[in-house]
C-alpha cells in the first residue's frame, strides 16, 4: 500500500461514528480477511493489517483526535501501527478480544503455531518535548534526539511459564447445575505471555530489560505546530518478556520568533516606515522563513495598511501550497527633531496638502491629494 487511505474510508464508517460503530466495522473486516480464512493471500493479509491499523487510531480517543485534525501528517507516518512496521503479534496482542471464539479463541487462536494464543506484552510509551524555530516548521527537518528507555538485556533466556505450560491462559472447570463449565483466564504470573526469565545477566530487572541511552532520528514534518504530538513506532520501552516496544511521542514546542508572529499557517510582520517614506514611497525588504523579500510601499501609504505576500507563510500542513505573508505598515512618529526640521515641518504643516482632515466644504481638496501623488 503505497499511499494510506483515509482511516474511516478504510473501515467503511463516517466521521460520526461511535466506538461501538468503530467495533464493529473493524471486527467484521478482520474476521473477513483473517490469515486463517485467507492462508497465502497476500491481498487479503495487507487489508487485514490496513483494518488493524484504521482501528488502532480510530479506537483511541486522543490519536482519533489528533488524526481528525491532521490526517496522516498527525500521526507521523506512526501513531502505534501507523509506521506500517507492525505485523500479526502486534495486531493479535493488542485486538485478540475482538475476534472473540472465532479462530480458535485467544489472541488470534491458531495463528502464530504453538504460541498462537499467548498475548505478547507491549511497552510504556515514551513523551519527549522538541523545540523548533520557524525555519524548521516551514521546512521540515530531521533530528537525532537521546532517549534513556528500557531495552533488552543482551543474554536473557526465556522459558515457558510453569503456570500455564506456555498458554498464557488458565483454563477452569468448574461443576453446575447444566453440567461442566469451562472457562479460561489469562495467566496471573506471566500476565498472558506463556513464558518466564530462564536467565538474566545481573543489572536486568525481573522482565529480562536493562535502561540504555539511545540516539533515535525523528522526521518531523513541515507545518507541525505547537502542541502537536508525533508517533514514532517501537522506540518506546521494550516489552516485557521480549514482547512489543512502546512508541515515542514527540511534543512539538514552538520557538517564538522575534519578528515574525504566527497564526497557523499564515505570518504577520510588522513594517515601521517615516512620514517621509509613507508620502514619497519607499522600496525595502522584510524578513520570511526563508531568507528575504523586497517589497515596494508606494506613495500615499496610510498607517495600518496590510501588505500580502501570498505563499510566503507556512506550509498547509496535510494539504497544499502555503499560507500568506501579513505585512502591516506602521508610519514611525519622531519625538524629537532638530531646529532646522522643525522649521521645514512647520512650513508643511501651511501646506493645504498636510491639513490632516478635510474640510467637507472644500469640494477640491481630494482632487488636490491625489493629483499630488499621481
Amino acid at each position: 500500500m503505497s499511499q494510506k487511505r483515509d482511516y474511516y474510508e478504510v473501515l467503511g464508517v463516517s466521521k460520526g461514528a461511535d466506538a461501538s460503530e468503530i467495533k464493529k466495522a473493524y471486527r467484521k473486516l478482520a474476521l473477513k480477511y483473517h490469515p486463517d480464512k485467507n492462508e497465502g493471500d497476500t491481498a487479503a493479509e495487507d487489508k487485514f493489517k490496513e483494518a488493524a491499523e484504521a482501528y488502532e487510531v480510530l479506537s483511541n480517543a486522543e490519536k482519533k483526535g489528533r488524526y481528525d485534525q491532521f490526517g496522516h501528517a498527525g500521526m507521523s507516518g506512526a501513531g502505534g501501527f501507523g509506521g506500517g512496521g507492525m505485523d500479526m503479534n502486534d495486531i493479535f496482542s493488542q485486538f485478540g478480544d475482538i475476534f472473540g471464539g472465532a479462530f480458535g479463541g485467544g489472541g488470534g487462536g491458531g495463528f502464530g503455531g504453538s504460541r498462537g494464543r499467548t498475548r505478547v506484552v507491549r511497552g510504556t510509551n515514551l513523551r519527549v518535548k522538541m523545540k523548533l524555530n520557524l525555519q524548521e516548521i516551514a521546512e521540515g527537518v530531521k533530528k537525532k534526539i537521546k532517549v534513556n528507555k528500557l531495552v533488552n538485556a543482551d543474554g536473557v533466556t526465556f522459558k515457558d511459564c510453569t503456570t500455564c505450560n506456555g498458554t498464557g491462559r488458565l483454563t477452569r472447570v468448574s461443576q453446575t447445575f447444566l453440567g461442566a463449565m469451562q472457562t479460561q483466564t489469562t495467566c496471573n504470573v506471566c500476565h498472558g505471555a506463556g513464558r518466564m526469565i530462564d536467565k538474566k545477566p545481573s543489572g536486568a530487572d525481573a522482565n529480562g530489560l536493562v535502561r540504555k541511552e539511545e540516539e533515535i532520528e525523528i522526521d518531523i514534518p513541515a507545518g507541525v505546530m505547537e502542541g502537536m504530538q508525533l508517533s514514532v513506532s517501537g522506540k518506546g520501552n521494550a516489552g516485557p518478556m521480549d514482547g512489543i516496544a512502546g512508541d515515542l511521542i514527540v511534543v512539538i514546542e514552538e520557538i517564538e520568533s522575534e519578528e515574525l508572529r504566527r497564526d497557523e499557517e499564515h505570518l504577520h510582520f510588522d513594517a515601521y516606515i517615516n512620514f517621509v517614506d509613507a508620502v514619497l514611497g519607499h522600496s525595502m525588504e522584510i524578513p520570511t522563513v526563508t531568507g528575504k523579500a523586497k517589497i515596494k510601499v508606494e506613495p500615499g501609504t496610510q498607517s495600518g495598511k496590510v501588505l500580502r505576500l501570498k505563499g510566503k507563510g507556512l506550509p498547509i500542513l496535510q494539504g497544499y501550497g502555503s499560507g500568506d505573508l501579513f505585512v502591516h505598515i506602521n508610519v514611525w512618529t519622531p519625538k524629537k527633531v532638530s531646529k532646522e526640521e522643525k522649521e521645514l515641518l512647520e512650513k508643511l504643516r501651511e501646506s493645504e496638502n498636510f491639513i490632516p482632515s478635510p474640510d467637507h466644504h472644500d469640494k477640491g481638496f481630494f482632487q488636490r491629494m491625489k493629483d499630488m501623488f499621481q
